[in-house]
């Protein structure tokens, strides 16, 4: 492959890292103590697939790079592989032997590099070796397995680290973009701006009492070209992939890498395997990166559920009249909500007895579940689907559960029982039987006795959860429960379909940025409290890139900018939902979601452009714009030959390009929002002059006898 080319300034740049490197490398050689004799690179070897090259030094360090860049993305080789011990870091191996054969397994067809290294200290030996996988039905990306054989002395390992690339700038910008999967308690952007100075964990596991869990993918892009790594384990891990920015490396630096809590004891002739890992190049967004990291699970098992019909129908939600809803309250306003034209009615927390006795609140019901079943038959009686919300694995200290059943608890290492903050209530384990058989009892009660239509599961504690240290549990590991949860999830899902083969199972982690690994149980993602607009339409994004045609709920319009962006769902392809309260609010309610005459005229309006529209339902091309770096922001539908586009801005005054358009096609666009004619495009003259405040819905239909 020929060198890209480099702007001369990016160069003298780059030359002035390398520089700096080899100084480094040089001290870290000595510090370290390994014989691993000289690096040459000029006896690199080369892997490809696609636009994407791997470069492996004689020391097995690597740089990436990608046909596609316009300056480097990977100025100098560096470790990429290598374990942190208590006295040193394992840094430097120096190559001996490597090999290159075809390979075809589940994935699919391609061909498979082996290449083996040795890092020697006195006694000290350790192998390393790194399983290179392209795929012909996965380009520009390559799959890693690593794995490190102790031919020497017992070590004591503190931590591995895989995957570690430092991304340089380009030149022209003084930040990147990027898609980081972890879950903190801020609830902060999973797709958001990286500049000098910034760092983050993303630790998978639990980064507070009940939040974790997220994607195990981390993408990071400029204007010309990203790289995604992840890794591809079969279920949960706790590790992190971090993103650290500052003058030290130059550039973004992302990595994967599992910091032991207690010391790992590497003892003679022990291998320690890693994770499978990827790394993947690109241009545009983290899109294309997110789906393919989506289809290569998906080709080593995953199942996601074929999407409901019943998911893409709009919601409404009685959580705008708070925990101390009444009765009446929900009844009537159900004549509201069928004018409007919502399909589903959501009873919201309040209605049971507690976080764990699920049974109804007489002092709410006083006819307990024959009460709640006249409800739900009162709500189909208006031609809706009943919703019940649930809050799985939370049980509150005092419930009558726990006293009976006080083994369900799972235990911290000290053995006191787990808090979930949230909800002021404990965790159960996910991996233990009895917890499973009560969660199958309260499902069975919600769809069966109850006659509910479909489960609303709450809390950004079903994320994740910790190590379960319960000698109850007969667990063969603490992390077991970690491991199982998405299993636990599968029983809920399986459940509830089994007794109703149409339920829509809902999962709302709160907040969190979804574990990818519960996706395979829900049939309807939802934004999950967003905290802006921006939000709403990042996230959905995200999971159309992983899920394809999911329903994707864009939560309580209320939650939006203003309390009234149903542009931002509508646009994007999302199912509208509303909390809003009718004829007046609940006295207790914490604020006022009346729906006023003013805004009634807003939410017929939305309703009747999703009708008309259905994008929930067309074909999300989160490939053809950059969410990042093209403004105004820009997304693109297609349903058939038409194509649906939404543009968002604060304010925007100028061009806007119509991406995507078919060769030799006109098309007549129409701003669908307000039925307003803005002429014709082509793929050759396909920009517009537009103005517009917040958001600009256009639909661009071929022209007969132009296709």
């Amino acid at each position: 492959m020929e060198e890209p080319v480099v702007p001369l300034n990016n160069k003298m740049k780059q030359m002035k890292n390398r520089y700096i490197y080899f100084a480094i490398a040089a001290l870290f050689l000595l510090m370290n103590g390994c014989d691993c004799g000289c690096n040459d690179p000029s006896k690199a070897l080369r892997f490809n697939n696609g636009k994407l090259w791997l470069e492996i030094d004689t020391l097995m360090q690597m740089r990436i790079t990608d046909e596609r860049q316009t300056a480097l993305l990977d100025s100098a080789y560096f470790p990429s592989e290598y374990l942190v011990t208590r006295h040193r870091q394992l840094t430097y191996f120096h190559r001996t032997y490597d090999t290159l054969f075809p390979v075809s397994d589940s994935i699919g067809k391609g061909e498979r590099m082996i290449i083996k290294g040795t890092c020697r200290n006195g006694r000290d030996k350790i192998e390393k070796i790194v399983t290179l996988t392209r795929y012909d039905n996965f380009k520009d990306m390559v799959v890693f397995n690593t794995r490190f054989v102790n031919k020497g002395n017992e070590k004591t390992v503190t931590k591995w680290v895989s995957n570690r690339y430092t991304i340089d700038y380009d030149g022209s910008d003084t930040l990147m973009w990027s898609f980081q999967g972890g879950t903190t308690m801020d609830r902060d952007d999973w797709i958001r701006p990286v500049s000098n100075g910034f760092y983050r964990e993303n630790y998978l596991g639990m980064t507070s009492s009940d939040y974790g869990g997220g994607i195990p993918v981390t993408d990071v892009w400029r204007r010309d070209a990203g790289v995604a790594i992840g890794h591809l384990n079969m279920f949960p891990l706790r590790l992190s992939l971090p993103v650290e920015s500052d003058n030290e490396t130059g550039g973004v630096q992302i990595g994967i890498e599992k910091a032991f809590e207690e010391p790992l004891v590497f003892a003679k002739n022990d291998t320690l395997e890693l994770p499978q890992t990827f790394v993947m190049t690109h241009t545009g967004d983290c899109f294309v990166s997110l789906h393919q990291f989506s289809e290569i699970m998906q080709k080593k098992g995953i199942r996601f559920p074929e999407p409901e019909p019943a998911a893409f129908e709009p919601v409404w939600c009685a959580w705008g009249y708070e925990r101390n809803v009444t009765l009446k309250e929900i009844t009537g306003t159900l004549p509201k909500v069928k004018e409007l034209g919502f399909k589903w009615a959501v009873i919201d927390d309040g209605y049971q007895q507690a976080e764990g006795d699920w049974d109804v609140n007489k002092t709410k019901l006083p006819g307990g579940s024959k009460q709640m079943k006249a409800l739900t038959d009162k709500i189909h009686s208006y031609g809706l689907k009943a919703k019940l919300w649930y809050a799985p694995l939370a049980v509150d200290p005092c419930t009558k559960l726990l006293k009976k059943n006080p083994d369900v608890l799972l235990f911290n290492i000290d053995w006191s029982p787990r808090y979930i903050t949230w909800w002021d209530s404990y965790y159960m384990s996910p991996a233990y039987e009895k917890t499973r058989t009560i969660t199958a009892g309260n499902i069975r009660m919600f769809l069966h006795d109850w006659g509910f239509d479909g489960l609303k599961l709450d809390g950004q504690h079903m994320n994740a959860v910790p190590p379960d240290y319960n000698p109850d549990h007969n667990l063969e590991y603490p992390e077991q429960a970690c491991e199982q949860l998405p299993d636990f999830f599968r029983m809920i899902y399986d459940t509830a379909r089994a007794i109703k083969p149409h339920a829509v199972v809902e999962h709302c982690p709160c907040g969190t940025c979804m574990s990818f690994y519960n996706m395979q149980t829900t049939n309807q993602t939802v934004s999950s409290d967003p905290l802006s607009s921006w939000q709403i339409r990042l996230k959905g994004k995200v999971y159309k890139a992983l899920l394809g045609k999911t329903a994707y709920y864009g939560d309580h319009v209320e939650l939006s900018d203003g309390g009234t962006d149903f542009a931002s769902t509508v646009g994007i392809g999302g199912v509208p939902g509303s909390k809003f309260t009718w004829p007046k609010d609940n006295p207790t309610a914490s604020q006022s979601f009346l729906l006023t005459p003013e805004k009634e005229k807003i939410w017929k309006k939305w309703l009747d452009i999703y009708y008309r529209t259905i994008l929930s339902k067309g074909n999300y091309l989160g490939q053809v714009y950059d969410i990042g770096f093209d403004k105004p922001e820009g997304h693109l539908i297609a349903k058939g030959d038409t194509l649906y586009y939404a543009f968002y801005a604060k304010h925007w005054k100028g061009k806007i390009q119509l991406k995507g358009l078919s060769a030799n096609v006109s098309y007549t666009v129409t701003d669908y929002e307000n039925n307003k004619n803005l002429g014709k495009v082509s793929r050759g003259n396909n920009t517009l002059n537009c103005e517009f405040e917040k958001h600009l819905l256009l639909m661009a239909v071929p022209v007969e006898g132009d296709k």
